[in-house]
């Protein structure tokens, strides 16, 4: 076998790149390769309802897998067909199984929920038929289409619509005049109102397009509130034994002072009045400690040599005074 130092190091780099190039495309392909391994199945609704691929599917609100595709099929009678996988071998989806969009987020966000029943198991590949299915009814879409059915109602016409009726059926009995009547005052005050309800839902639709639009930041904030709440449950022991021991030295600090009332009110009667003292005597205090500076620094220049004192004496010795020469 030839020694790995003299092959040719143009097919071993070669071979090497070609290993570490597949390793990265492995790596970013592993939601498909999840996608291989799970089982996979179908469900048939009416309305999609804002499902979308790679929504949760979930099984008693446990996360079990994911949509895989929402596809509308054309055969009969128009439906939206689901396509999921189920990654949790745990799971067994009976024969009569059902299946629902339900809303996981105030801001519309949805997901799949199966409700596993009947004997045996659903072959995988499997239909959920219409009859097993049901969709959530979306209040974001509801508000928008009325808000757009307002605009396209010509609310003056439909109060003179009802007046007319009303003034048309003035001679009929009074339950049914009554009626009329009020439908008419219906009418005029929706028309008054009109630009008001005009402008309330279109501001209700601005709120929902901007909370849809900050999906991804409400969402965040959720999660950060669930983080924070399992904290505190997790420390829920030590912050209960935090509070107990905080009350329980309290109780001793009480008590200690309780005990020592006697011996602690005269030497803190002391201490105000040395307090008292000081605070008259305070412009006094800092005229000494302004003029302890100059001593205090000469001090120290006379000991600073070691441990003696550096001094001179004066006068001690008759100054030297050289002579002349004279008699």
């Amino acid at each position: 076998m030839t020694p790995f130092r003299e092959r040719n190091p143009v097919v071993v780099g070669a071979i090497g790149l070609s290993l570490v190039v597949a390793a990265l495309l492995g790596a970013f392909q592993l939601d498909r390769l999840a996608d291989l391994t799970g089982r996979a199945y179908q469900a048939a609704f009416r309305d999609a309802s804002g499902l979308t691929t790679g929504n949760e599917v979930r099984v008693a609100g446990v996360r079990v897998g994911k949509v895989t595709a929402v596809q509308l099929a054309g055969d009969g009678a128009p439906h939206v067909r689901v396509r999921f996988r189920v990654d949790d071998d745990s799971v067994r989806l009976g024969a009569d199984t059902g299946a629902t969009i339900r809303i996981k987020t105030v801001l519309g966000q949805k997901y799949l929920a199966l409700t596993p029943a009947g004997p045996g198991r659903l072959r995988e590949g499997g239909l959920i038929p219409l009859e097993r299915t049901a969709a959530p009814f979306d209040v974001v879409q509801a508000v928008t289409g009325l808000a757009e059915t307002l605009d396209k109602v010509d609310t003056e016409q439909l109060a003179k619509a009802f007046t007319t009726l009303s003034e048309t059926f003035a001679d009929t009995p009074s339950s049914v005049n009554a009626s009329l009547v009020g439908l008419s005052r219906l009418s005029r005050s929706v028309s008054g109102r009109d630009a008001e309800l005009r402008a309330l839902l279109a501001r209700a639709r601005t709120v929902t397009g901007v909370l849809a639009s900050r999906d991804q930041e409400f969402r965040k904030l959720v999660r950060d509130g669930e983080a924070l709440l399992a904290e505190v449950k997790r420390r829920r022991d030590a912050i209960h034994k935090l509070l107990v021991g905080t009350d329980k030295l309290a109780t001793e600090l009480s008590g200690l002072v309780d005990d020592n009332r006697a011996t602690l009110t005269p030497a803190l009667r002391k201490l105000r009045e040395v307090v008292a003292v000081l605070q008259r005597n305070r412009d006094d205090l800092e005229k000494t400690i302004q003029r302890m500076g100059p001593f205090v620094t000469t001090f120290a220049n006379v000991v600073g040599n070691g441990r003696w004192f550096d001094s001179y004496v004066s006068g001690l010795l008759q100054p030297y005074q050289p002579t002349t020469g004279g008699r």
